[in-house]
């Protein structure tokens, strides 16, 4: 894996998409806070370890908002990523008061026809649970998430808080 090409890419990926308005989510940006935490350096970008908290990752939180973790795709399945991304959360995360969202290109997520995944690199997102979660419930409040179908959002709030009720 080219760790250097892969920063380029995510971050290109979190400028050009992530952080920019799109008319079919209701004119909100994929993620309202990226830019934020971008232009802040709040927002690392890491090469992949076995499990993401091998570096202690967890200790460097407070300087960050997210930590991705970028891995080659094909050196796990989407199922294999995802499966090792919720084991983190249940069995290393949570109870450290952080939590990690997964994103491999062979699990596209698409929400009204918009593709969210960077698509090239499997990254594991680590975050302040706290934070995601106080984070969530304001995008709730101001109603980004009521043009999201419901099952994806089954989905993303599995295992934290679901800002919704």
């Amino acid at each position: 894996m080219n760790f250097e090409q892969a920063k380029q890419d995510i971050t290109q990926w979190v400028i050009d998409f992530v952080e920019k308005p799109n008319s079919l989510l209701n004119g909100w940006a994929p993620c309202p806070y990226a830019r934020r935490a971008r232009v802040e350096n709040q927002f690392d970008i890491r090469p992949g370890q076995i499990n993401p908290i091998s570096d202690g990752a967890f200790q460097h939180m407070e300087n960050y908002d997210v930590i991705a973790y970028v891995y080659a795709a094909d050196r796990f399945s989407a199922a294999e990523f995802n499966q090792m991304v919720d084991n983190l959360n249940v069995w290393h995360l949570q109870s450290r008061g952080m939590f990690a969202l997964a994103d491999h290109p062979g699990d596209v997520e698409t929400v009204n026809g918009v593709v969210m995944n960077q698509g090239t690199w499997a990254i594991c997102f680590l975050q302040d649970l706290n934070k995601l979660n106080s984070h969530a419930r304001m995008l709730a409040d101001r109603g980004f998430y009521d043009s999201w179908p419901d099952q994806y959002l089954t989905v993303l709030f599995s295992g934290r808080e679901d800002p919704r009720s």
